[in-house]
């Protein structure tokens, strides 16, 4: 099954259950996507899977960045519905990366693309290609630059 099924499919469950909170966040998430499949023009043939886990990966550190701001604000009841919505949407990312097993892929990039320190955000565009949704860019970022920064 397709993502954009699974995610339609969970939409009519959440909607048949009556379940307003998961139905109002997926159609969040729908929403979203139709944005980026008109941005992109491809409103006829719809996105690819890769395409609709960027946008569902985006939705998602969205609220992450909300729980942030609502945590350093001390507002508990906001933090507590952005977290509830972070935990409907994440279900359709893949399973997230280790830290090992991000370092193992991060020193493979570097080490077969021949980096050096001043290539830094070629490399980390190199290994975020690659790992996709399972690593968040800041994670990335740091492991790159430490591991461009014991090389050089």
């Amino acid at each position: 099954m397709s993502l954009i099924d699974q995610i339609n499919a969970d939409l009519k469950a959440s909607m048949l259950a009556r379940d307003e909170f998961k139905t109002t966040t997926l159609r969040g998430l729908k929403s979203a996507i139709l944005y980026e499949e008109v941005a992109k023009g491809k409103r006829d043939e719809g996105l690819n899977e890769e395409e609709i886990l960027a946008v569902a990966a985006k939705q998602v550190k969205q609220r992450d960045d909300a729980i942030a701001m609502y945590v350093s604000a001390g507002d508990k009841e906001r933090e507590q519905k952005e977290a509830a919505e972070r935990e409907i949407l994440a279900v359709y990312l893949p399973k997230p990366l280790t830290d090992d097993e991000l370092h193992e892929i991060v020193e493979r990039v570097i080490a077969t693309g021949g980096f050096g320190i001043k290539d830094m955000g070629r490399a980390i565009g190199d290994v975020k290609k690659e790992v996709g949704a399972a690593a968040d860019g800041g994670r990335i970022a740091v492991m790159v630059k430490e591991q461009l920064s014991s090389r050089a």
